[in-house]
């Protein structure tokens, strides 16, 4: 790209220093790149939260944008460091799950049924290295700060068109989550669960706007039962189900939050009936 960009998921909040030196990191090998913040408000070492924000964003950025993410509950251990290339853009972040929005959902099947994300292959057009050459670390390397000093790093060389292969040997599995897509019930109902919930209290799940019933879903959470999708968030029930912007089911509350009424957590299972 004539002008990088590089963007950034992370769970550092912005109450600390940690997203100023990410940036500072980047800027002081390539001043000139574009920066732009997907999220930092990620619950704290949530993978799966981290790789659905950066999942309903990156698809919205110019082909050969650059996507640092960076939510590592195994900073400092021996989890890989990964820098991953797909046909139209290059993923910088932790092996555990994160990058998984870089792979597509055939492949992200391997994972269902699991709680981990399970190692899956590459496919083909796709490449990974494991990032380990030193030459392109912030020196010296903190051990409890991989963001700014390795993955950082990796992302601003990039973006002035380093080589992958520069930065570390390849590597042809990496961990995958299951795509997020709720599962179809010997019943015909789909078993969901609460994936996101964003600043308003709304609750994002997984269930895919095009696997909804056609005719009238009923929707249960949290003990409530909700008939039929809204078009607005601003409908006049107490709590309602409405179709997001990234194509996903909500649980909203018209001039209220959701989260409170329903006491909310990451998790929270919802279940849709035609």
């Amino acid at each position: 790209m004539a002008n990088p960009i590089i963007t950034l998921t992370t769970d550092f909040g912005l109450a600390d220093p940690y997203v100023a030196a990410l940036k500072g990191a980047i800027l002081t090998i390539n001043p000139r790149v574009t920066i732009v913040d997907i999220s930092h408000a990620v619950r704290p070492q949530a993978i799966e939260q981290g790789a659905f924000l950066l999942a309903s964003a990156w698809p919205y950025f110019p082909h050969g944008s650059i996507h640092l993410a960076v939510v590592d509950p195994g900073v400092g251990t021996e989890r890989r460091a990964l820098a991953l290339q797909t046909p139209v853009a290059t993923f910088v972040g932790p092996d555990n799950g994160l990058l998984s929005p870089a792979l597509p959902d055939e492949v992200r099947e391997a994972a269902w049924g699991h709680d981990q994300p399970v190692p899956v292959r590459l496919p083909a057009g796709y490449r990974a290295v494991s990032l380990a050459n030193e030459a392109y670390f912030r020196q010296p390397v903190s051990s409890t700060f991989h963001g700014r000093d390795i993955f950082a790093p990796a992302a601003a060389h990039i973006s002035l068109g380093v080589p992958l292969a520069e930065l570390g040997p390849p590597v042809e599995e990496v961990l995958a989550l299951a795509p997020f897509r709720a599962r179809r019930q010997p019943d015909g109902s789909l078993g969901g669960r609460v994936i996101h919930i964003d600043a308003f209290g709304n609750l994002v799940t997984d269930v895919r706007c095009e696997d909804l019933p056609a005719e009238r879903p009923t929707v249960e959470v949290a003990g409530r039962r909700i008939v039929g999708l809204s078009l607005t968030y601003q409908e006049s029930a107490e709590i309602v189900a409405v179709v997001g912007s990234s194509g996903y089911l909500e649980i909203a509350a018209p001039r209220a939050s959701a989260a409170e009424l329903l006491g909310a957590a990451l998790g929270m299972p919802v279940l849709v009936r035609p």
